[in-house]
């Protein structure tokens, strides 16, 4: 059924709900919580039950109405919908803080994913190891690419080169691009790219505080 399911189009925010369930669900301590309802998944993440119950009748339903949600089959399931089931291989272009930052993230393993390539224009950075992975130029992206059957590229290059990289990763063959780089990325039908941008993240949050918060005083001084 999950295969019939999913070649209908399914709402960009169910995917993203069915990755925070997942998220959830993954850090649950595992002898305590064997079965779960809706409900209590739902408190948990501060939705409404019936919205995880009609996320879930996208793919099936995940059992019987009216029964609790066996957690281990539930986390076999959106990890099969989301594709974690599926070793894929990445590589990371911009080996600065950020870069090196995601090139030591160790739950890409706990993802099904695994780093086989790191790049970089800097000459100071070419050569130096990072989780047995060495940082190589960014002219050799297509070899890489190639020889590993890379599918994934993350961009974490200053916003002036983060095009230009996305074009490189899409003509060396990379089907997905998750860009953190300040500048929105594009690419032809058929390429799946992600623009992650954290200052919009922290602008978003700047105003809720602003909209909770009192104003400051006029007089206030730093």
């Amino acid at each position: 059924m999950e295969n019939q399911t999913q070649k209908k189009k399914v709402p960009h925010m169910t995917i993203t709900r069915l990755a925070q369930y997942l998220n959830c669900l993954s850090l649950l301590p595992r002898e305590h919580y064997k079965e779960i309802s809706s409900k209590e998944l739902a408190e948990k993440i501060g939705l409404k039950p019936t919205v995880i119950r009609q996320d879930f009748h996208h793919f099936g339903g995940f059992g019987q109405a009216g029964y609790r949600y066996k957690v281990t089959n539930l986390i076999e399931g959106l990890e099969r919908i989301l594709g974690l089931d599926q070793k894929q291989n990445l590589i990371i272009i911009g080996v600065g803080h950020l870069g090196q930052a995601l090139a030591n993230y160790r739950n890409f393993d706990k993802l099904g994913l695994r780093l086989v390539g790191l790049f970089d224009v800097n000459p100071r950075l070419i050569g130096i190891t990072i989780r047995d992975v060495r940082v190589r130029d960014i002219d050799e992206v297509p070899t890489v690419v190639e020889r590993e059957n890379v599918h994934i590229g993350i961009i974490t290059t200053p916003a002036d080169s983060a095009q230009s990289t996305a074009n490189l990763l899409i003509e060396s063959g990379v089907k997905g691009i998750w860009n953190f780089s300040p500048m929105n990325v594009t690419g032809p039908s058929g390429i799946i790219i992600q623009n992650e941008h954290l200052s919009i993240g922290m602008m978003t949050l700047s105003y809720q505080l602003k909209q909770m918060l009192p104003p400051l005083s006029a007089s206030s001084e730093y």
